[in-house]
């Protein structure tokens, strides 16, 4: 049976309504709010541009302790690793054969001035008595030939009295230089002779300490004509040095001076600087890391690394916001980073507004909200 049209009446109103509501919703949106983006803006100033060299410690001086006559140690007098100071004595070598030899010359030289005072008096009394023509001219001459002779052998004797005492000297060994001295090559009771070539201990002047620096020559010749054509400023000599632990060492040092030669085998040129070393931690042999300043650039851009990302093709890109508020893409060439920033030598000047946050909202030639934001919030 057919519904009645009264029956149908609710069901076409109800319908109506739900086609009013469905009309609603297709009504056109407004347009979407603009992105906020964090931007940093960019300034020039002095930016110092530093390399990071690797270096060999090397000790200030270095003397091999070693002996000067032959003989059996008696003694060793100081502590192995203990500082000694110049002059300090270290071995005692046996003396009795040197003091034997002392004292027979000591002799031969009392009986050679003995004999000399003798000559001599008769030298004196023999030209007494030629004058009277009581000796011959010949037993003067002689006379005179024997004083001089007496008055060579006085000075051999006295010479080798000398050489005695010094060689007697040499039994005790001193320390030729104050520093840190090594572990002792020879014991008490071993033969040393004057020729040998090992030496009986090693002293080091570790405080100061030099760091040898090895610098490739190339770079040293980018850096001179940038210098040259006034671009960069030189940068002060102080370097800082990173031990073998990575860890960073609380001194810092100066460069004394590089060589006048290039390597012909590595074709790097060999820098020293000079480094305090109160505590000793610094050994010669070690190896270390220095950073070095190279230049201060005049006017440098410092971008925060956060604002600059690579295209496909690996180049730096950066957005910026103009003064229209729309966003920009430039290409930029980076330097060094200098911690938490880029050192940008292209593409980027002093006054951009430079987008570190939001960069994934941001599309080239779109309008976005620039918020300014610290320099180095991620």
């Amino acid at each position: 049976m057919l519904p009645s049209p009264l029956r149908l009446a609710p069901i076409l109103l109800l319908g109506l309504s739900l086609t009013g509501c469905g009309g609603a919703s297709d009504a056109p949106m407004g347009p979407p709010p603009t992105p906020e983006v964090g931007v940093v803006t960019l300034a020039a100033q002095p930016v110092t541009t530093t390399t990071e060299l690797t270096g060999r410690i090397a000790a200030t001086a270095m003397a091999e302790v070693r002996p000067q006559v032959d003989g059996i140690i008696k003694a060793r007098l100081f502590e192995e690793g203990a500082v000694v100071r110049a002059g300090q004595p270290l071995y005692q070598i046996d003396p009795r054969l040197y003091r034997a030899t002392r004292d027979q010359t000591a002799a031969q030289l009392a009986s050679a001035q003995a004999a000399a005072v003798t000559a001599q008096a008769k030298v004196a009394r023999y030209n007494r008595l030629q004058s009277a023509d009581a000796v011959a001219r010949q037993d003067v001459d002689d006379a005179v030939a024997t004083a001089r002779q007496a008055a060579a052998s006085t000075a051999q004797y006295r010479a080798s009295l000398r050489t005695a005492n010094v060689n007697l000297g040499f039994t005790r060994v001193y320390a030729p230089i104050s520093g840190r001295i090594g572990r002792s090559a020879f014991t008490v009771g071993a033969l040393v002779t004057a020729g040998q070539t090992s030496a009986l201990a090693t002293i080091s002047q570790l405080d100061p300490i030099f760091v040898d620096i090895q610098q490739s020559s190339t770079a040293l010749l980018d850096l001179r004509e940038s210098l040259a054509n006034g671009d960069t400023l030189p940068a002060s000599t102080t370097v800082r040095l990173t031990l073998e632990n990575g860890r960073g060492y609380a001194q810092t040092g100066t460069i004394q001076f590089g060589e006048v030669t290039v390597d012909t085998t590595t074709s790097t040129v060999t820098l020293r600087a000079r480094f305090p070393n109160p505590q000793g931690i610094l050994l010669p042999g070690m190896f270390v890391r220095l950073t070095v300043p190279q230049t201060v650039v005049r006017n440098g851009i410092l971008a925060p690394q956060q604002g600059i990302t690579r295209d496909a093709k690996g180049n730096a890109t950066a957005l910026v916001v103009g003064a229209d508020n729309k966003v920009a893409l430039r290409q930029v060439t980076t330097g060094q980073a200098i911690g938490d920033k880029w050192l940008v030598t292209a593409g980027l000047k002093a006054g951009d507004r430079l987008i570190v946050q939001g960069t994934d909202k941001a599309q080239a030639g779109a309008a976005v909200k620039p918020v300014a934001v610290q320099t180095g919030t991620k």
